[in-house]
């Protein structure tokens, strides 16, 4: 197995996906056009060391991101070359273990994706299971258990060259401003491996579930069980702690709960009922606020910035949001969204025109009634007020479409 992940097809497939990932270096310094050349007179010897089982992996480094919901995610970047061989690896491992995994856990596996994992969800929430058991884990990914981490991979794959070496890429390290740390538990967040090992180590607690016939969806750490009761809710509850207790695992009891299904968020959606009882999704209230504070960022009248360049930015992010939620079976809310972004660009474009002449000279060559043109024009300072539904008929939907901004309905 290890023989077959070191074949040089299967290396240059990784070297093109670590590649086209990018990614920041890791303690080495070195960026992946940096490794790339370096690789061309060190790979014969790295080699060498992996098949002899003497390779040993640089610490990873340590940085912190924003998470969308506020606070902070930690993330251990490795250097590029052990990105390269943790990606070989993957690659070799992923067909053997995925088709072994339950057919309700979706986070990090091919074929499948969050969107898919919130349509099951939907679809139990629909059949009457109007209750959830909403489980998070505390920290998971940093307190995975080596020893039961490797004892159930060596059940799945029995290669003792494969797993010595994931070992020496668990217990590698932790540089933290300039200090390396050893690690005794987790696999950080950020090598290409992580995400195969956490469905490696929670797939056991899946398959008990599907034992006792439970509806569920898991994604990475997060798992919904749907029952039609409090009473079977808490049940669940307790053999989740039960079952996850035996990985060492933690159930965090702040962010868990047996509740109704309406208003708990799963993958930023939750659940509402329609006229005539169909369940519909929605993007929830937190990624909604993160989105709006995210827009008036990127729209603040004050930085000097030309307005296409404004919409630019803007549109880099409101693609990437659409492409996420456009699950979202709210076609009003997108409406209003849209509306709401084109008003803080007309008030920008009113401030940028700044003089009561200018405003009134550019608003006429774009056809305004002259009333409206002299109106705006008199009230020139009042940016916010001026920019709506006095210029809808001016700067229209058409204005902003050619201006770039993209439409979320």
């Amino acid at each position: 197995m290890l023989h077959a992940a070191l074949a040089r097809e299967n290396l240059q497939r990784a070297w093109k996906r670590v590649r086209s990932n990018k990614g920041a270096a890791g303690i080495d310094g070195l960026d992946i056009d940096q490794t790339a050349t370096w690789l061309r007179t060190a790979w014969p010897g790295i080699r060498d060391q992996l098949v002899a089982g003497t390779y040993r992996p640089q610490p990873v480094r340590r940085v912190t991101i924003p998470k969308p919901d506020g606070g902070e995610r930690a993330l251990g970047i490795p250097t590029v070359t052990d990105r390269l061989i943790q990606q070989a690896l993957l690659q070799v491992l992923q067909p053997i273990l995925d088709p072994t995994f339950s057919d309700h856990s979706y986070g990090f596996r091919p074929g499948r994706c969050a969107h898919d994992a919130v349509l099951a969800a939907q679809s139990y929430v629909q059949a009457g299971r109007r209750t959830v058991v909403d489980v998070d884990l505390e920290a998971f990914f940093d307190r995975v258990n080596h020893d039961i981490l490797i004892d159930r991979l060596g059940k799945r794959i029995g290669d003792a060259g494969m797993l010595r070496l994931i070992r020496a890429y668990l217990t590698s390290g932790i540089m933290d401003h300039g200090v390396v740390r050893e690690r005794y538990q987790g696999t950080p967040q950020g090598g290409p491996l992580s995400p195969l090992l956490a469905n490696v180590l929670l797939d056991e607690v899946d398959k008990e579930l599907e034992r006792r016939g439970h509806r569920f969806v898991r994604y990475a750490d997060d798992a919904n069980v749907y029952v039609r009761s409090r009473k079977a809710g808490d049940r669940v509850m307790a053999l989740l702690r039960r079952l996850y207790g035996k990985l060492r695992l933690t159930v965090n009891e702040t962010k868990s709960a047996v509740a109704s299904v309406f208003g708990r968020k799963f993958l930023g959606f939750t659940f509402w009922v329609a006229p005539g009882g169909l369940v519909k999704r929605k993007v929830a209230a937190k990624p909604l606020q993160t989105f709006k504070q995210q827009i008036r960022r990127l729209t603040r009248r004050s930085g000097g910035r030309s307005l296409q360049q404004v919409v630019e930015r803007l549109r880099a992010y409101v693609l990437g949001w659409k492409a996420y939620f456009r699950l979202a079976q709210t076609p009003g809310v997108f409406k209003d969204l849209e509306q709401w972004m084109r008003h803080r660009l007309r008030a920008i474009q009113l401030k940028q025109w700044k003089r009561g002449k200018t405003i009134y000279r550019q608003l006429m060559a774009l056809g305004a009634n002259p009333d409206v043109a002299r109106r705006v024009a008199a009230n020139s300072r009042r940016w916010w007020c001026n920019s709506g539904k006095l210029l809808n008929a001016v700067l229209t939907l058409d204005w902003s479409d050619k201006l770039g901004l993209p439409r979320l309905a």
